[in-house]
Order: C-alpha cells, then structure tokens, then sequence
C-alpha cells in the first residue's frame, strides 16, 4: 500500500495561497503572490530535487492541477528532475467540475474522494505526492488521508490569505520527523501522521 505525502510552501502565518507568483491567484483580493520565490536558493532547489525523486504519482486539486497543467508540459528537458516526473507518472486531478483533463497521464476523481484516495492508495505501490493543493488536503486530512507533511514555512508574514489550517480543522497529532534550514531562512519540516492529540495539564 502506498503512502500520501503533502509538500506546502507557508508563511510564518500559515498562508499557503499563490506561493509562486503575482498572478497565480488573486481570489479573495490576494495582493502578495509570489511571496515565496526570493527565497528560492541552492537549499531549496536540492530538497525539491529529492522530493521529486520518490513519487509513484501524483495527487492534486483543481486549482493546482491547472497551474501545474500550464507550464510542466512546455518543460521538455529530460534532465529536469521535476518536469520528468510530473509528465511521466501518473497524475490524479480531485475535481466535480473538470470533466476531462488533457495533460497525458491525467485521471480525474470524482466527489466520492476519500473513497477513491483510499482506492488509489491500496493500488499505489510507493509514494503518492500532493504539492499545493491545500483545499483537497484539507479535505483529506479531515479522514487521515495523509500520511506526511513536508511543511516549507517561510520567514514573512502577509496578515491576509487563504490558510493551511483553518478553524475547524479536525484535531490531529504528528510526529516530526525531520527538519533542516535553507540558507535564506525556509524552515523545513517534515511530519508523520500520529493520530488524536493527547492532553495533559502543568497544574
């Protein structure tokens, strides 16, 4: 049975939305995309290279799916350790309004998701990996769907956009796992799901 990991770029304030430039979503009024890419050195580069060297397939949301859909296929050097995966493996897009996809190795799930990821973990000999796609994880996370977070937090604070872990969020333990620094201050931290949190008190 395969694992499903999850690899997201926050903020120091648990912001997750448009990492990756000024345009890559502006809902809600979003005025700081991009907000990741100064910080992206050698470090950063490295771990992202070895990420990318484990997946089985790939997992992502709708939103994510697209940004992904209009740039990796253009990227056609087969030296490059992401774009190699992303448009060779398999690719699972959780979508009820995507009908057909057109990145070659895409399959869409439907609305019965925590079934189907269930599905697609049990069939998945290896690693299953999600990037972004925060509102699926979300979801997923609410069924411990899964199995490691590999948390990249940022040294900024935006005060505004969407967030990793919103109210209501179902309360979940981890172990950490594993934790290295980028030299331009990207804290990286990877989890291991647990289960419930344990409580206790000092008095």
């Amino acid at each position: 049975m395969g694992k499903l990991s999850l690899t997201q770029f926050v903020t120091l304030d648990g912001v997750h939305q448009a990492p990756g430039g000024p345009d890559e979503d502006t809902s809600g009024g979003f005025e700081h995309g991009g907000w990741s890419v100064p910080y992206g050195d050698e470090d950063f580069g490295r771990f992202m290279t070895e990420v990318f060297d484990r997946p089985a397939a790939f997992l992502l949301g709708r939103r994510t799916y697209e940004i992904f859909a209009n740039y990796w296929p253009k990227q056609t050097d087969p030296a490059d350790p992401i774009a190699s995966k992303l448009n060779a493996l398999p690719k699972y897009v959780a979508s009820t309004t995507l009908t057909s996809a057109d990145w070659s190795g895409t399959t869409v799930l439907g609305a019965d998701l925590a079934k189907e990821v269930t599905a697609l973990k049990e069939r998945t000999a290896g690693e299953v990996q999600m990037h972004g796609s925060a509102g699926l994880a979300r979801s997923l996370m609410a069924h411990d769907l899964i199995d490691t977070l590999h948390l990249l937090v940022f040294p900024v604070v935006l005060g505004t956009g969407r967030r990793l872990f919103a109210d209501g969020a179902r309360p979940t333990a981890f172990r950490h796992a594993g934790a290295r620094t980028t030299g331009s201050g990207i804290a990286i931290h990877t989890y291991e799901l647990a289960g419930r949190p344990a409580y206790g008190t000092y008095q």
